[in-house]
């Protein structure tokens, strides 16, 4: 009796613990405030930049604000699924506005999310580059198209592994 009881106390203290994350999440709604002002940083020197824009400027000034804006966007799923696959669910029953996929995005579908937002963000970094070629060194540009490269083949895989995972399951599930 007296070893279910330290077993239970044990139990419950690796349960509590999840709460050890929460100042983590918390900390990311520091970064997210930190991108904010970079982004609004950003956006004020573009728009006094204008008058003396050509459109290849224009465009890489819209994808640097479109760069800092999936940043944050990722910030913002890693905060939301994290804390709620982690710690604890979020209550928002009350809010209509309320993003669809809240609650949804679990570990896996958290990983695939990530993946696919670091190849965007990453493919608007090398669109920057290939908007202004002739100041980058190829060196550099090589292993920037090198590790875009990778970004994507890890992608596919996770997706893979996923798939594969969930075939197994289904199959196991199906068999039973």
């Amino acid at each position: 009796m007296a070893q279910n009881q330290v077993e239970r106390v044990i139990e419950r203290g690796l349960f509590a613990s999840r709460w050890l994350m929460a100042p983590m999440y918390i900390g990311l709604v520091g970064a997210l405030i930190i991108l904010l002002i970079g982004f609004m940083q950003e956006l004020f020197h573009f728009f006094l930049a204008i008058p003396n824009l050509n459109q290849s400027d224009l465009i890489l000034g819209v994808l640097s604000l479109i760069d800092l804006s999936l940043a944050g966007n990722l910030l913002l799923i890693v905060i939301f699924s994290g804390y709620e696959n982690f710690v604890s669910k979020i209550d928002t029953s009350d809010q209509p506005d309320q993003p669809e996929w809240k609650g949804t995005v679990d570990f896996a579908s958290l990983k695939l999310k990530l993946i696919a937002s670091i190849v965007a963000i990453s493919g608007i970094h090398l669109l920057k580059v290939f908007m202004d070629v002739k100041k980058v060194d190829e060196t550099q540009i090589f292993w920037m198209v090198v590790i875009h490269l990778v970004f994507v083949a890890s992608g596919v895989l996770l997706a893979l592994m996923d798939y594969i995972s969930v075939c197994g399951k289904t199959k196991k599930a199906a068999s039973k």
